[in-house]
This record gives structure tokens, C-alpha cells and sequence, in this order.
């Protein structure tokens, strides 16, 4: 068993051996292989075919298979590495330790919002963007998408609104779930005052390829995810009474019963079922 860390506790160390992991999986080809699976099971649920992934009770789950994977990846090729979270309640400003020189690089230079600092800028030679996502090679952010529709990250007490809702999910389990943990996490519009809460803010609130269904092509994607899955932990102890809902497909013939994923049916593309995914104490814990 190994342990995720918050990412500001990583020492010098442990930032360039993580960096240095994802580089290695970048230029074997590794990496691009995440970012095309993500844009492959990034389905809407306006589209007419099974989704794993988002707008869906199987949001967690899926995203902590896909993370434990990424995770492999990484120690395969550097066995002492995990992946960190990024608590953006705490870590909120563009001058916080992830964005540092060292470690992640910072925000997008005005104009084109090319990341020029760090290892993941385009000019160190060693991150290029796949085709097909932006009209340039580069990485690119925006953080807080200053203009006319600027974005903030969530708040401490935002998280807190999530983690009292003691249901995990309700009907029609998918973008427009008005109750439940999981879109309050996931964010899909249910808050009347804004627009997305939580997971896709702070999506937004980088901006670039983060933006998008692409989102893995920036590297602090893992750490998001990796905070993420902890919030999902955090809400399972705090209500360990509350199950993953649906148990199974819903009753109901149409869509939602095609699409949506109960707790024994088999995800796409591991054919592993939520349940196989609720407990990671054997694996990993949070620092």
C-alpha cells in the first residue's frame, strides 16, 4: 500500500521524481493513450450511447480506475511515485507550490495563454499537445478566465454542501440531478447561482486543455482527479450508511436505464462494476 499526498507537502524530491515519471510515460506514448481514453468516454448525456464516465452515478468509480491506472503507469517506470491531490480550497492562488518553476509551471502568457515556465512548457522540448485538441502544439491555461465571464474556484464551504448530502445520487442520474453527493461534486449546473460547481469549476478555472474533454493533456488533471476521488472517500465516511445508487439499472425502460451503470454493471474499458472500486484501503490511502 502506498499513500497519495497533498501536493504542497511533496518535497523537492518527490515533485521531480513525479515529474520526471510523467515525462517518461509521455515520450514512450503512454501518456497520449489517457488522453485519447478520456475523450473517448467523455459522452454527454445527450448522446445516445453508454456513459461511464460523466453525467452519470459512475463518476467516481470510473475516474479511480482510470487514476489507479495513470498510477501504474507511473510506477512502472518509478516504483516510489504516486499521485498527489491539489486541494484547490486551500491552494487557490496561480503563485501556489503546483504552479511553481519546479513542478507543474504556472499560467498561460496574455494572448495566446501559452505555458512557457516549467516542464510542461512546449519550449523545454518535452510536452506537445496532441492533434487535434488546440490549433497549436502547446499546453495552454487561463487561470480564472479573467474577461467578461471570469471563474473562481470552489470554496471550502462549497465542498462542505456536498459532503452533507447523505444520498449519493438521484434521478434521472445524469446533468440535470438537482440533489445527491455526486453532482454536487461533479457540478453540473445544479446550483442556481452558478452556472458548474466544484470538479468542472476548477476545470474551467484552469482553462486550456483543461477546459475540454481533453482535460488530461494538462498534467495537473491527475492531481484534480486525485483530490477528487478524496472527497469521495471523505463523504463515504462520513455517511457509511449511504450506498452507491442505482443499485442496479433503473427499473424504468428509455435512456437512462441503457446508459447508466449500476453497482455490479461492468464499466467500460476495464469491464470492471462500481462495486469492485468502493473500497481502496488495500491499495492506497490519503495522506
Amino acid at each position: 500500500m502506498y499513500t497519495r499526498k497533498n501536493q504542497r507537502d511533496l518535497t523537492r524530491t518527490e515533485k521531480r521524481r513525479l515529474v520526471d515519471a510523467i515525462l517518461r510515460i509521455k515520450r514512450s506514448g503512454r501518456y497520449d493513450d489517457f488522453v485519447v481514453m478520456h475523450r473517448e468516454y467523455y459522452v454527454m448525456d445527450t448522446e445516445n450511447r453508454s456513459r461511464p464516465a460523466h453525467m452519470t452515478p459512475s463518476f467516481f468509480p470510473w475516474h479511480r480506475r482510470y487514476l489507479l491506472e495513470f498510477e501504474r503507469a507511473l510506477q512502472a517506470v518509478d516504483p516510489g511515485v504516486s499521485v498527489p491531490y491539489w486541494d484547490w480550497t486551500q491552494d487557490r492562488s496561480p503563485t501556489s507550490s503546483l504552479w511553481a518553476e519546479d513542478f507543474l509551471g504556472g499560467n498561460g502568457r496574455p494572448g495566446d495563454r501559452r505555458v512557457t515556465t516549467g516542464p510542461f512548457a512546449y519550449d523545454a522540448g518535452n510536452w506537445r499537445v496532441g492533434r487535434g485538441v488546440t490549433d497549436q502544439n502547446w499546453l495552454t491555461r487561463n487561470f480564472g478566465r479573467p474577461g467578461n465571464n471570469p471563474v473562481s474556484l470552489p470554496t471550502a464551504d462549497d465542498v462542505a454542501r456536498a459532503l452533507k448530502d447523505p444520498v449519493y445520487d438521484t434521478e434521472p442520474w445524469n446533468s440535470i440531478s438537482t440533489e445527491g453527493f455526486r453532482n454536487r461534486v461533479e457540478g453540473w449546473g445544479i446550483h442556481r447561482v452558478r452556472a458548474v460547481g466544484n470538479h468542472n469549476r476548477v476545470h474551467q478555472w484552469v482553462g486550456g486543455p483543461m477546459a475540454g474533454a481533453a482535460s488530461p493533456e494538462d498534467p495537473v488533471f491527475w492531481l484534480h482527479h486525485s483530490f477528487i476521488d478524496l472527497l469521495w472517500d471523505r463523504w463515504r465516511t462520513a455517511h457509511p450508511k449511504s450506498a452507491y445508487l442505482p443499485g442496479r439499472k433503473p427499473d424504468a425502460p428509455g435512456r437512462e436505464r441503457r446508459h447508466v451503470f449500476g453497482l455490479d454493471d461492468p464499466m467500460p474499458p476495464w469491464n470492471v462494476a462500481p462495486r469492485a472500486l468502493l473500497d481502496h484501503s488495500k491499495v492506497y490511502r490519503y495522506a
